[in-house]
């Protein structure tokens, strides 16, 4: 196969439609603590580079060691991944996984020493998992972790984290207010999955949504954008009336999870993109409703 090192290749290689899952809890956490102190922007900005180039890592992890394992073959449904496809050669994108993992490294030991204990402990747990998520002998993908580790790191862990380095404290209330972040955050990646059960299915990847099958994806995936919408009342009673912004894209989260029900295959794609964009749409205006 032809191998095309350009920086489209490399663009789509990092998937910047899932970007939104590392700058999301971001905004969140910083919005959260806003209302009790003084935003660091430097600070800020080092945790959104942090989140950006730990997501990059993962994305690019997942895109070499699938190919590695042969998970990723010709009948998948899914854009074409840029190992598997032959646009970029395997091993730079293995390199540049790890150059992103160690760009996230390196902010992140800026980060502890402003955080302490708690963020080194975070941090090297979304470390661990970034690679760990497709790689070794036991990825843990292929186990049905992947959306509790969405759901935990790129949900709850990355908000209370984000306000942690801000100086505010870890407490029930931060935990209840990442919650919607973290269930639409988890419905990515199941529709991602569900996507590919048959052929996950056929290299032995025991995903979550494998396990579900396809009615109970369907079911557990309405569920977690039910949920997102669910938890804003909670929400609101912490910060008052404007978290309940959000509450404006429930028709259009109505639309995702009824077009989801009548997709299969390939048009599951565009359910992906359409989660996706949910998802970064509900984070700006929860966003905004929970700034001081």
């Amino acid at each position: 196969m032809m191998v095309r090192n350009g920086a489209a290749a490399w663009l789509d290689a990092v998937r910047p439609r899932t970007l939104g899952a590392g700058a999301v809890p971001v905004m969140v956490g910083i919005s959260w603590a806003s209302r009790s102190v003084t935003i660091d922007p430097g600070v800020a900005l080092l945790t959104a580079v942090a989140a950006l180039a730990l997501q990059i890592a993962t994305n690019l992890a997942n895109d070499y060691y699938d190919h590695r394992s042969g998970i990723d073959t010709a009948e998948r449904l899914g854009p074409a991944r840029a190992s598997a496809s032959g646009l970029l050669e395997p091993t730079s994108v293995k390199h540049a996984a790890y150059a992103a993992l160690a760009l996230a490294i390196v902010v992140g030991v800026a980060l502890v020493a402003r955080g302490g204990v708690p963020i080194l402990l975070l941090g090297a747990a979304a470390v661990s998992c970034a690679i760990a998520y497709s790689a070794g002998p036991a990825p843990l993908a292929s186990h049905g972790l992947g959306e509790a580790l969405a759901f935990l790191f790129f949900g709850v862990a990355a908000v209370a984290g984000t306000a942690l380095l801000q100086g505010v404290a870890l407490d029930a209330k931060l935990v209840l207010v990442a919650l919607p972040v973290a269930a639409l955050v988890t419905a990515i990646m199941l529709v991602n999955n569900l996507r590919d059960i048959p052929t996950d299915r056929a290299t032995g990847k025991r995903t979550l949504a494998v396990r579900l099958g396809d009615r109970g994806s369907r079911l557990a995936y309405g569920t977690l954008v039910a949920g997102a919408f669910v938890a804003l009342p909670v929400a609101a009673r912490l910060a008052g009336m404007r978290a309940l912004l959000p509450l404006l894209l429930l028709p259009l989260a109505l639309v995702e999870v009824r077009r989801l029900w009548q997709r299969q295959g390939r048009a599951l794609n565009l359910s992906l993109a359409g989660t996706a964009r949910l998802h970064a749409l509900f984070g700006v205006l929860y966003a905004l409703g929970l700034l001081r």
